[in-house]
């Protein structure tokens, strides 16, 4: 028997998707993560956006195409906010929220809607599937930021984590298979908040992991001297630290619920830079909040200029039903948050572009992936698509760049 799991969501929902692999492989199914035909096929879905959840709806439907008669099981994100949209659709058995994904092992062969309560504490799916040169680790689930964009806090709760001794024995087996772990959480600056620990103390814990430990998604008040020291003083810590911005005019981050202002953001960019020189700093900016002016959006334009990030993703303004944003505000015309958007892709493309021009003739160390042509292809610590002839595939290497090249640069062995 064969079975697809298919992830539509963040990095959280690849690790629950890894660790669902792993158990149903322990029990003889053939696993594949790729869309095509199998038995039954498990949707871990994402509602971050309107687009999210239509993207998760629609995934029912191409999964049929590829075997009229299987089994769909949904899960996630999407099946929380509101399971009525997958019931009843052709070929959907069981369906499940947040909680319980652990049972959906079990429950591949039967229908049922079972939408369990929010957990209150750290539990649910560990210990994913081996990877060959990235793993995905889950230390913190939940959030209580409550932006006012944002659907996601009452859909995966309150903030929750992980027991360090836990979260320090999966990293060590994993490294024994893995080049890479990224530590990665719904609000990962806010591990150990309900646990009396903190991030910076689970990174001090993992100082002995035996291969590249990368962050995943922060929150500007996370970074301190004690947290950059503890990055440090990691065996082989990847320099990038996606650091949320959301936008850069003060006016529509106090709308945004957004817990800083664009100055404080800044400087701790600095402090980065101030122990890491060449740290790749990667964000998020949404576009068209609906209190967004032209002026305000000229800001955060001028803002992200003046922070120089290396990579930025790039959104438009989503109106999520139930948020605090969606009851007090109204949206801006789509065409409006449409044209931002482009210019706003403009201006990430084009830094991406100096932070890529600042790297050649320097030495990075790239985690090589996959072959792309006549190049092996990966990514450095800073997370720069790296090509290079002569590369090893599932290696690390040094290497030299030495020239733009397609998404990112062209590299050379170095002797």
């Amino acid at each position: 028997m064969k079975a697809v799991i298919y992830n539509l969501g963040c990095k959280v929902n690849k690790y629950e998707c890894d660790c669902l692999a792993r158990i149903l492989e322990e029990r003889g199914w053939e696993v594949s993560e790729k869309l095509e035909r199998a038995d039954v096929y498990v949707i871990n879905t994402c509602a971050v956006t309107a687009e999210a959840e239509r993207k998760s709806r629609q995934c029912v439907a191409r999964c049929r195409k590829f075997n009229e008669h299987a089994k769909v099981a949904i899960m996630g994100c999407a099946s929380q906010n509101d399971f009525s949209h997958f019931e009843g659709m052709e070929g959907v058995t069981y369906i499940t929220g947040i909680a319980d994904k652990e049972k959906a092992a079990d429950m591949l062969r039967q229908s049922r809607v079972e939408i369990a309560p929010l957990p209150t504490n750290f539990d649910g799916l560990t210990n994913p599937k081996p990877a060959r040169t990235r793993a995905f680790v889950k230390v913190q689930d939940g959030c209580d930021n409550f932006c006012s964009y944002c659907l996601i806090p009452y859909l995966r709760g309150r903030s929750r984590s992980r027991a360090v001794e836990e979260c320090v024995n999966e990293c060590m087996s994993l490294a024994k298979d893995t080049k890479e772990i990224v530590l990665t959480g719904i609000d990962l600056s806010s591990y150990g908040k309900n646990t009396g620990q903190s991030l910076t103390g689970l990174l001090l814990a993992l100082k002995d992991v035996p291969c590249r430990i990368r962050l995943g998604s922060l929150e500007v008040g996370v970074v301190s001297d004690e947290f950059l020291l503890a990055c440090k003083g990691l065996k082989n810590f990847c320099p990038q630290f996606h650091l949320s911005l959301q936008s850069g005019c003060d006016k529509v981050l106090k709308d945004m619920n957004r817990h800083y202002t664009a100055e404080q953001y800044a400087a701790k960019a600095e402090l980065i830079r101030k122990y890491f020189p060449r740290a790749g700093i990667t964000t998020d900016l949404i576009c068209g909040f609906p209190t967004e002016s032209d002026e305000d959006f000229e800001k955060s334009l001028e803002f992200v200029k003046r922070v120089r990030f290396s990579r930025i993703h790039v959104f438009g303004y989503s109106r999520r039903t139930g948020t605090a944003a969606a009851k007090r505000f109204k949206p801006l015309p789509p065409q409006v948050v449409k044209a931002r958007v482009a210019e706003a892709e403009r201006v990430a493309r084009e830094l991406a572009e100096n932070f890529i021009s600042s790297l050649i003739g320097q030495t990075l160390s790239v985690l090589f992936e996959e072959a792309e042509g006549e190049y092996a292809a990966g990514w450095s610590g800073e997370y720069i698509h790296c090509y290079c002839k002569g590369g090893i595939i599932d290696g690390e290497m040094n290497v030299r760049a030495t020239a733009p090249f397609k998404d990112g640069v062209l590299c050379e062995i170095t002797q």
